[in-house]
């Protein structure tokens, strides 16, 4: 029998409501505990989540309010100098769901607040201390909270990782930056579809919503390693000049840059990939979500894999007796996947921005690589995973899996 009756989960993006409404429903008491001042629904743009995690969050309750704010993507496409070939999908699998970040926050942290999730903000978390009744975590405005166990949602840039271990690695800068924008469909591009597209400077992606949107993503090739903010900082204006420079030649890519507008442009900054993580968990702390995975967002699992993690770490600390074992067997169900999901997308992230050699000859051997893609065997397992809610988690059952 479980004695986890009580958790601290620091970060209030998308791992931290759903990690906390999950363990409310496992019959354990959870408060989120966020450093921004409220919530953060103005960080962020577009996001593709994957049937894997709708399913996730079904289990929770949250699908159907994300379901209800998406727009499902049915078709994929992959676009070379122009080209554009389509891309085969698994078959007997619900859409893509493409939300809005934004929104997304909005509407599972409305979720974790009508399930009973209490939220504090302005919580900035520097150190903790541990005993053998529980872990106490101390923020920078003076106070305190105590539980069982302290959960570490916080992101890349986690303060709980290196709680964990000073020696974890920290994000790796991939050398682009991400912005985004909502267009009008102007050029009567087919709703429902997704294009990835090598343009003939740089990668971009675009997602057709509907018959009057487009969603589109720019990876700009920067040296520069640019944080949220300090990307920001910089005027509007300038960002639009390197998009419309970079993208200027490619079709649709030059139009989409043209028709953003500095009202719309959604500036999000270094884009990042977390290398393997050596130590997930010390003691009563452990970490989820993007704190311990962000594979690229070459991935489209990103999202995905942190719904799971927070599923299973909460069955986890549920049915086995201790954190320790709890932890254990957590990091057994999930690191082979998140790690085999980000070492995909860093295959994937070393085509965005390939010279001009590498670049022709992608446009030959691409298209033939995806004719011969068996689409079960690259994306049916990663999309077709499920979680068993009611299934007790057992140590002998998680090492067989393994």
């Amino acid at each position: 029998m479980s004695t986890t009756e009580s958790a601290i989960v620091i970060g209030g993006g998308i791992a931290g409501p759903v990690t906390a409404t999950a363990l409310l429903k496992a019959g354990i008491s959870a408060r989120v505990y966020e450093a921004y001042a409220g919530p953060t629904f103005t960080i962020g743009s577009g996001l593709a989540l994957a049937p894997n995690g709708v399913a996730a969050l079904d289990l929770i309750g949250a699908g159907d309010p994300v379901r209800a704010i998406a727009k499902p993507i049915s078709r994929m496409e992959l676009s070379i100098g122009g080209k554009t070939v389509p891309t085969p999908s698994p078959e007997g699998l619900p859409p893509l769901q493409m939300v809005d970040r934004n929104e997304l926050h909005r509407v599972l942290h409305d979720h974790a607040i009508a399930a009973g999730v209490p939220f504090e903000y302005e919580k900035r978390l520097v150190r903790t201390a541990e005993s053998d009744s529980g872990v106490t975590a101390y923020f920078a405005d003076g106070s305190s909270a105590t539980a069982d166990v302290l959960i570490g949602a916080d992101g890349v840039r986690s303060t709980v990782r290196g709680l964990i271990d000073p020696a974890n690695p920290g994000p790796e800068y991939t050398g682009m930056l991400g912005f985004g924008a909502l267009i009008d469909n102007e050029l009567g591009l087919m709703p429902g579809t997704m294009v990835f597209a090598f343009g003939t400077r740089a990668y971009y992606l675009y997602a057709v919503l509907d018959e009057k949107t487009i969603l589109w993503g720019a990876n700009l090739p920067h040296r520069e390693y640019l944080s949220l903010t300090d990307a920001r900082a910089m005027p509007a204006e300038h960002w639009l000049d390197q998009l419309r420079e970079t993208y200027g030649a490619d079709s649709p890519g030059g139009t989409f840059a043209r028709r953003t507008t500095p009202d719309n442009l959604e500036i999000t900054g270094a884009l990042h990939i977390m290398p393997p993580v050596p130590r997930w968990h010390r003691g009563r702390l452990v970490l989820v979500g993007d704190a311990v995975h962000a594979p690229s967002n070459s991935s489209g699992q990103g999202a995905s894999l942190a719904v799971e993690s927070a599923v299973q770490l909460a069955r986890c600390l549920r049915d086995l007796p201790d954190p320790g074992s709890a932890f254990a067997a957590y990091e057994e169900l999930r690191r082979a996947r998140v790690e085999g999901v980000a070492a995909r997308a860093r295959k994937l992230n070393h085509s965005k921005t390939p010279g001009p050699l590498a670049r022709r000859l992608m446009s030959v051997l691409m298209p033939m690589m995806i004719k011969r893609m068996d689409p079960e065997q690259t994306l049916g397992v990663e999309q077709r995973y499920r979680i068993d809610w009611d299934a007790p988690v057992q140590p002998e059952l998680v090492s067989a899996a393994g």
